[in-house]
């Protein structure tokens, strides 16, 4: 009986570690492409867009709308003409989750007129990440 009560209980701690293990540990689906990180970094808007999704819904300031991919990129750049980032550590994540096709991101941009929030939306298609949903917002 003891040695039975033994062996439930080193497989139960066993299994408690591998499920502690797996969560704690990063999963290589929610990996942002670092383009689009760096893209908000240094406020380029051609970078970022190369993630764009053919349309993508946007909400940038008073441009609230689905626009087409040049349109959208057209937004970010005049966006970042206005608001340039900051030299260093612009964006900085501050929440990401989702599933291997789809995930999203809230971030944290500082700009030299202030901080906005950045929301994003990438959904798989094809193999390859787009942004469906950009949202900047003053904070």
């Amino acid at each position: 009986m003891m040695i039975t009560l033994k062996k439930i209980f080193s497989a139960s701690l066993l299994l408690c570690i591998v499920l502690a293990v797996t969560a704690i540990a990063p999963q290589d689906n929610q990996k942002i492409p670092s383009e689009i990180v760096v893209g908000l970094e240094t406020g380029n808007a051609k970078t970022l867009s190369t993630y764009f999704n053919q349309n993508v819904e946007m909400v940038v300031l008073d441009n609230d709308n689905v626009y087409s991919k040049a349109q959208a990129q057209q937004i970010v750049s005049n966006f970042f003409s206005k608001f340039p980032p900051v030299a260093e550590h612009a964006f900085s994540i501050i929440h990401d989750s989702g599933k291997a096709d789809a995930k999203y991101v809230i971030g944290k941009l500082k700009t030299e007129k202030g901080d906005f929030r950045v929301y994003f939306l990438l959904k798989k298609n094809s193999g390859t990440e787009y942004i469906h949903q950009l949202r900047i917002e003053k904070q």
